[in-house]
């Protein structure tokens, strides 16, 4: 698919002209959760995935999100667009049935949702209340496991799971408190989930982009901070920007990674390299 013919004017950092892009995932088909808006790393995902085309199912998490995903579905020529909200039961079943009837299997799940209630976010590890620790560690992590659940059924001929991980997993990032432990769980999941689910062709990464302005890091104490420090100390003294992330994950659900699982990659500069 010629990403002109989208003509997504608004976007120039995700939708390069100059880029001639392959066939490399046509006849792969993917769930995409956890784009919110245009910003949302989960969107400058699926609009790589797309271009290298790739059929895609987005979700959104109720009806006021619905306002926001429904267009931008429909500038990528999403086939299916999905509620679900991952605390809400039965929710994520009603996916991937939908997934199931329509589809009949599946190649790839990008899984860019996080969330920490903001008291607990904005407070020390050590003051952490349980139902806020319990509520992170639910949306942000227990939800890729249950992805991979009911996603391995689906994936007859293999296929990849990816979530967004971020540095604050590997070392302490000011700001970053309980997320930081709940993004490490996140990462050891990915391994451990690599390790179960490799026998039947099923890679599993997690992709670890640096700051980026999204509506969820919105919600991070003095985010700009963190920002200038990135900006400062990367090797590349720039941030990333979510096409890039998206033009890692294409790589990742396509072929040229098979001998690649359980791994954290890092798409930050360069960040994570320097002391």
């Amino acid at each position: 698919m010629d990403e002109k013919a989208l003509k997504i004017d608004p976007l120039p950092k995700v939708w390069d002209p100059d880029l001639r892009i392959g066939q490399m995932l046509e006849g792969k088909r993917g769930l995409v959760v956890g784009v919110a808006n245009e910003h949302s790393i989960a969107y400058g995902c699926a609009v790589k995935l797309r271009a290298f085309g790739a059929e895609l199912a987005l979700t959104f998490i109720n009806e006021k999100g619905k306002r926001f995903v429904e267009p931008l579905a429909e500038q990528i020529e999403a086939s299916l667009l999905l509620p679900l909200d991952v605390e809400e039961p039965g929710a994520m079943e009603n996916v991937f049935r939908r997934i199931g009837e329509e589809w009949g299997q599946l190649d790839f799940v990008i899984h860019s949702i996080a969330f920490a209630p903001r008291e607990d976010l904005h407070g020390r590890v050590i003051d952490c209340s349980k139902d806020g620790f319990l509520q992170a560690m639910r949306v942000s992590c227990y939800s890729f496991i249950e992805m991979a659940r009911h996603a391995e059924p689906l994936m007859k001929n293999g296929g990849s799971l990816l979530t967004m991980s971020y540095y604050g997993a590997d070392k302490v990032v000011n700001h970053y408190n309980v997320m930081g432990p709940v993004k490490s769980a996140l990462e050891a999941t990915t391994r451990y989930l690599a390790a179960e689910l490799g026998e039947k062709g099923i890679r599993v990464y997690a992709v670890s982009p640096g700051p980026l302005k999204t509506r969820a890091a919105s919600g991070i104490a003095d985010f700009d901070e963190l920002v200038e420090a990135a900006v400062n100390r990367s090797p590349a003294h720039r941030l990333v920007d979510i096409a890039e992330v998206g033009r890692v994950v294409a790589f990742l659900v396509g072929g040229g990674a098979s001998g690649m699982t359980g791994d954290t990659i890092y798409v930050d500069g360069g960040l994570h390299n320097v002391a």
